[in-house]
């Protein structure tokens, strides 16, 4: 079985405030989907996504990445196949410097110096975060940030890349420009978003989560075309799929 594959069977999570985070969640992804998981705040994304690298470890069930059941004893392993991007580029940029910041995971692999400053320089490039290599990161702006955690991923070469609100705090441009870098990335993704142009964009199926539960879990547009779907589950269509707010049914722009 691919390794790009994964698997989460029956998962549950309580936090130790006895929150229920997860509630009894399967699905599988196949080598080269590209998934995204939505819903309202509060919904478990998050929750769900630090998962699948072992940030969280379970209550009950179990994540599979490829043959690999997640533990202790293989979260290494795992690690090296699943890049995990975080919403808060503050909890993943901790080094003096962006270069040592992106250097970082290369170097735990055991690269070469020269090999850890090719990956370094590419994946900032890939972000349009070269110019940033000397900056501390808390001098960075919030989208600067999170192009720089982006790239601490990347230079780690992930088989399966998972990112939780890929696009907030982007500028348009940012956000374009990391859209190219994703459509580019041909193997499995995982993403949360409430950017869901975005996700409509880049994702074929799509997973929706309610109070810890899947809700749904199919083709994007079949997904966004159920009105009664998106409001029960406090979600609306994108935009691209609303019309124009001033024109009438016919398409006619309305009278002011």
């Amino acid at each position: 079985m691919s390794h790009h594959i994964v698997e989460v069977k029956n998962l549950q999570h309580v936090y130790p405030d006895g929150t229920i985070a997860i509630k009894d969640v399967s699905f599988r992804i196949t080598h080269g989907e590209s998934v995204a998981i939505i819903g309202a705040n509060g919904a478990g994304k998050s929750s769900l996504l630090q998962h699948l690298n072992g940030c969280l470890e379970a209550t009950s069930g179990e994540v599979m990445i490829g043959d690999t059941r997640l533990s202790k004893g293989t979260l290494p392993d795992i690690r090296r196949t699943v890049g995990m991007v975080f919403q808060n580029p503050d909890d993943q940029l901790f080094m003096p410097t962006v270069f040592e910041d992106v250097a970082f995971g290369p170097l735990n692999l055991g690269l070469s110096g020269s090999e850890v400053e090719l990956r370094v320089r590419e994946s900032l490039e890939r972000v349009g975060a070269g110019h940033l290599c000397a900056k501390p990161p808390y001098l960075l702006s919030g989208g600067e940030k999170k192009r720089v955690a982006i790239a601490t991923v990347l230079a780690m070469s992930p088989d399966i890349l998972v990112m939780d609100e890929p696009t907030s705090g982007l500028d348009p441009y940012a956000r374009r420009q990391l859209m190219s870098l994703l459509r580019e990335f041909h193997h499995t993704k995982i993403f949360t978003s409430h950017d869901l142009d975005m996700v409509l964009e880049l994702c074929p199926r799509t997973i929706i989560l309610y109070e810890g539960g899947v809700m749904a879990d199919g083709p994007t547009r079949d997904i966004f075309r159920n009105d009664a779907l998106l409001a029960a589950c406090r979600l609306e269509k994108p935009f691209s799929m609303q019309g124009c707010p001033v024109c009438n049914k016919n398409g006619d722009a309305k009278k002011l």
